[in-house]
């Protein structure tokens, strides 16, 4: 019987992100955890004969979200550019899992064509130690650059 060993498991710490924004890369230190899904659309498909009903998969939609520590302005920037001129910037985020401490080696994903949904403008919380932000975002393409490999055995 195969299993995986407990020290194969990827430390949710061992990680990092860089953005590439207008050709400048900004490495996302303050990131505190960063999740992105692609979600299938799928439309109803009834057939005569059949009292059940099918599915189709006809395209995709990628969303995410990420809590930050509220120690950047960059995002409230680009947010403002569009509020003031109308520009909307698309960027990607290249995330990197690397746990030296496991087996399966590192995977690196790259999310394109970003774009930001909400963010926090100004924060005051009497109640916080470190304020933080949640920001959601959808994303137009992925590639996964560098697959995680098997686990030892």
């Amino acid at each position: 019987m195969s299993y995986i060993r407990a020290n194969d498991t990827i430390n949710g710490r061992e990680g990092r992100a860089y953005a590439v924004i207008n050709g400048k890369v900004e490495e996302m230190f303050y990131i505190k955890s960063l999740e992105a899904t692609i979600e299938k659309e799928k439309a109803e498909i009834k057939m005569l004969g059949q009292r059940g009903t099918k599915h189709k998969a006809i395209g995709w939609s990628g969303s995410g979200s990420m809590t930050i520590y509220y120690t950047t302005s960059l995002f409230r920037e680009l947010m403002l550019s569009y509020v003031d001129k109308g520009v909307d910037t698309y960027f990607d985020i290249h995330i990197v899992n690397e746990d030296p401490n496991s087996s399966v080696g590192k995977q690196d994903v790259t999310l394109k064509g970003v774009n930001l949904d909400k963010v926090i403008m100004a924060k005051l919380d009497t109640d916080s130690e470190a304020l933080e932000e949640d920001i959601d975002f959808t994303f137009e393409g992925v590639t996964i650059n560098d697959p995680f490999g098997k686990p030892g055995i």
